[in-house]
């Protein structure tokens, strides 16, 4: 059976996204190589840190031992895959260096350019 909406979006020249818009990938281009035995391998385009002046920080949270990323996006974030957000929100180019350091402080955020609650408030 056919996806109607994959049908309509092939239908009228609609590229479906690569990836889903809560991956780290989301809107991110790909490109193409050609492997010496031809095969062809799709890839992600280089991706850079976002400046942290682009997260809204909601909390704190303290590294304590055994913590793992994933399980502290589920318990702040409410998804375990959302593990990259902290790893961004926190300038961490390898995440698991993240919770290395007991007691240091994560900062847990909105997602990037999601501005704090009130900050566009005009009084």
């Amino acid at each position: 059976m056919v996806d109607p909406i994959q049908a309509f979006m092939q239908a009228n020249g609609l590229a479906q996204p690569t990836f889903a818009p809560d991956s780290r990938y989301h809107g991110l281009p790909t490109a193409q190589a050609t492997l010496p035995d031809g095969r062809r391998v799709v890839f992600v385009t280089r991706r850079f840190l976002p400046p942290p002046e682009n997260f809204a920080r909601m909390a704190t949270a303290t590294v304590v031992a055994g913590d793992r990323l994933d399980n502290l996006a589920a318990q702040h974030l409410g998804a375990a895959e959302q593990n990259w957000r902290l790893a961004d929100a926190n300038g961490a180019l390898l995440p698991e260096a993240l919770v290395a350091d007991v007691g240091r402080q994560l900062a847990i955020t909105l997602p990037e350019g999601v501005p704090a609650p009130g900050a566009g408030d005009v009084r």
